[in-house]
């Protein structure tokens, strides 16, 4: 697929000016029946598809990450169309997406603060479904002499939020990907405030409370190390 290495003047307008570099948020960008379409897939998947974890479950598509290399799995059509979609809009500097993570978030159910680490292309793009979220960003522990002795807590670290809203697309790059860390509190409601980087001038106003449903989220990202299986076969 060809296209521009920088990120089109379209995306370049939901840029997020009050956080660190570089946060995209386009609300809306999917529409309600698709919303509806896309949850109807997931659902679809034969229960073998859903791994449980403490806190949500998942599927994963397109292979699974290794620092060796991931081995490749057609996407289906119903995930590729909305992976070409992001890919055009330049999100992964001119690749393609390859690889899509589907969380499951029941009310109440959450995830620690991490970061995605090295094995994809430093974007994380996510379409949410469902229900909203709160995704909290937090600094990393610090290594400085002078501030060893400072509290290393997560609420110490804790330096502001995203509010992800139903059929929304978050992308982070740079810093927001690579050096903090991002999590979601394991809550039935969300407390607004100030520290709500990308609060719509139309929408809640800090000191709202928001009721948590059920979320889905697709997590699409690029994993440059891709094994092929006929690169497999041929060794046998």
């Amino acid at each position: 697929m060809e296209q521009p290495c920088n990120l089109l003047d379209e995306l370049k307008r939901h840029i997020v000016k009050d956080a660190p570099p570089t946060v995209y948020y386009i609300p809306d960008f999917i529409a309600e029946d698709e919303e509806d379409y896309l949850l109807q897939q997931v659902y679809k998947a034969p229960k073998p598809k859903w791994t449980q974890l403490s806190g949500r479950r998942l599927q994963n598509w397109g292979g699974k990450p290794h620092l060796k290399g991931m081995l490749s799995e057609t996407l289906p059509d119903w995930l590729l169309s909305y992976c070409d979609r992001i890919s055009s809009l330049g999100a992964f500097s001119g690749k393609s997406a390859n690889h899509v993570l589907v969380n499951e978030y029941k009310p109440g159910e959450g995830i620690m603060p991490h970061v995605d680490g090295p094995l994809y292309h430093p974007t994380v793009t996510t379409i949410s479904l469902g229900s909203h979220a709160l995704l909290d960003f937090y600094r990393p522990v610090s290594t400085q002499t002078q501030e060893v002795d400072l509290p290393q807590t997560e609420q110490s670290r804790y330096f502001l939020s995203l509010l992800v809203m139903p059929r929304s697309l978050l992308i982070l790059q740079e810093n927001m990907y690579q050096h903090f860390l991002h999590g979601i509190q394991p809550s039935t409601q969300d407390v607004l405030t100030d520290r709500v980087a990308n609060l719509p001038v139309d929408g809640p106003l800090p000191g709202a409370t928001l009721t948590r449903g059920t979320r889905v989220s697709l997590t699409v990202r690029h994993v440059p190390k891709v094994i092929k299986a006929s690169l497999l076969l041929g060794r046998k």
